[in-house]
């Protein structure tokens, strides 16, 4: 018994530690998001809820973002703050509109990201995994663009 279950916690620290190469788990739609469909990309990591205007107001242009920057390689991914998983977040992220790929795991641990305690927080990660920024509040298209412009250019 106390074998079985050093075994399956080996085998689940492996599957929450992976890190680079480890696939992302699933999206909203119950699709494996596999590791290449974000390393190796820059990424705007975006934290959501329902209940949080700003959120809701920021998600259109998230969804411009992830639409114009798909040729460009840069990914737009969402994370919700409160945990929903399967069919509630899937509802949520269609009650939103969400466009974009929305993780049903947390990355924050393969980033090393501390948990916001305000939302919304939208996160710019480079191609190689490095976080580069924290955005706090809400976010526009066009802010994203120029922030994203100084970082790659800095």
């Amino acid at each position: 018994m106390a074998r079985r279950l050093a075994a399956a916690l080996a085998i689940t620290t492996g599957l929450l530690l992976g890190g680079c190469g480890a696939d992302y788990g699933v999206d909203q739609h119950g699709n494996t998001v596999k590791a290449e469909q974000i390393e190796g990309h820059w990424v705007v990591l975006n934290y959501w809820a329902q209940w949080c205007g700003p959120c809701r107001t920021e998600i259109p242009e998230l969804n411009a973002a992830a639409s114009q920057w798909q040729a460009q390689g840069i990914k737009v991914v969402g994370v919700n703050f409160d945990g929903l998983q399967g069919q509630e977040l899937k509802e949520a992220s269609e009650a939103l509109g969400i466009g974009f790929t929305v993780l049903a795991q947390d990355p924050a641990e393969r980033y090393d990201l501390p948990r916001s305690e305000a939302l919304p927080v939208t996160y710019i990660i480079d191609d190689k995994g490095k976080v580069r920024e924290q955005l706090m509040g809400e976010q526009t298209l066009e802010g994203l663009q120029a922030k994203i412009k100084a970082l790659k250019g800095a």
